[in-house]
């Protein structure tokens, strides 16, 4: 399958259908670059596709950004780094998860899980329901929902995969090896005290899991620590 029929095309579709722009693929920052090969070059990292219009930043990531794939991987071929593909792909996932948003500019990472799509991550392509979760995930502009974005970007940096909370009511779940974490997502607040009281009250009833591996967080911007 060409990358024009395959499912990045697909979802990147659906965005410029959203937006109402048809976005940069494979687009190019002179500030996103790569470790420094032999000659001591960097590459420009590409990112899926940007929306200069909206400051946006999509990035579709497949199961390979989440889960060893071998075939894709060869850690019996380490690169330039010193780490095989499937580490350097991490990498490349994490710097672009933090300069892109030190850049001032919005990064939404859309995984096949956010979609209808089958275990190994192949997508169903139900268009219908596909569009309205593209929409629900480019129309998030809550001051709750950019403290999610930015915390989701921390938990794939440190190795967390963010999966599809079970209870309905938790705000975000993530999963590292046997490890759990459950959280609870506040943004900014003018009165600190009540709401500290509610957030953790509403944490409290999360808190069904006895597991030493099961840990819950309350989540906030850093000016309500």
């Amino acid at each position: 399958m060409s990358r024009e029929d395959g499912d990045e095309a697909y979802v990147l579709g659906m965005c410029d259908e959203v937006l109402g722009e048809i976005g940069l693929q494979r687009h190019r920052f002179d500030w996103l670059l790569g470790d420094p090969g032999a000659t001591g070059r960097q590459v420009k990292l590409p990112v899926d596709s940007y929306w200069p219009g909206h400051q946006l930043v999509v990035e579709y990531r497949e199961l390979q950004h989440y889960q060893p794939v071998p075939i894709l991987d060869k850690p019996e071929m380490p690169t330039i780094s010193g780490v095989h593909r499937g580490e350097l792909r991490a990498l490349y996932d994490a710097r672009r998860d933090s300069e892109i948003p030190a850049r001032g500019l919005r990064l939404v990472v859309i995984r096949p899980a956010d979609l209808d799509a089958d275990g190994r991550g192949r997508l169903r392509r139900t268009r219908e329901s596909d569009l309205e979760a593209v929409r629900n995930l480019l129309t998030r502009t809550s001051d709750e929902d950019s403290v999610t974005d930015a915390f989701r970007c921390w938990l794939i940096a440190e190795g967390w995969t963010p999966v599809t909370p079970t209870d309905q009511w938790t705000d975000i779940e993530a999963l590292r090896g046997d490890e759990c974490l459950v959280g609870e997502v506040k943004g900014r607040t003018k009165e600190r005290g009540i709401d500290a009281d509610i957030a953790y009250g509403q944490l409290l009833r999360r808190m069904t899991d006895a597991s030493p591996t099961t840990c819950y967080a309350l989540i906030v911007p850093v000016r309500s620590w």
